[in-house]
């Protein structure tokens, strides 16, 4: 297992299309990916975009993005990278 933890930063949280670009980057890799909202306990399947828009993480929410498999590390560095870039290639 791998994991990091980061902050929402963008101003609409992980909702709408920030979650489906989330959802879709996620679903590349062969990996198992959980994110855990930090704030509230709550944690589901990252390639779920119903699970990621329940868990209600808005601007400063701190989440874990954990994987385990073949590709892990890649999967959990390229999600807290897309995290980080508070989503700067999409249409918020």
């Amino acid at each position: 297992m791998y994991e990091k933890e980061t902050t929402i930063i963008n101003k609409t949280g992980l909702h709408a299309r920030p979650a489906s670009e989330f959802t879709k980057l996620a679903s590349q890799y062969e990996s198992e990916i959980l994110i855990k909202n930090l704030n509230t306990g709550k944690e589901g399947n990252a390639k779920s975009i119903i699970a990621v828009m329940s868990m209600c993480m808005s601007k400063g929410t701190q989440v874990t993005i954990a994987a385990k498999g073949n590709d892990q590390e890649e999967a959990v560095d390229e999600l807290v990278a897309l995290i980080d870039s508070g989503f700067e290639d999409i249409d918020l």
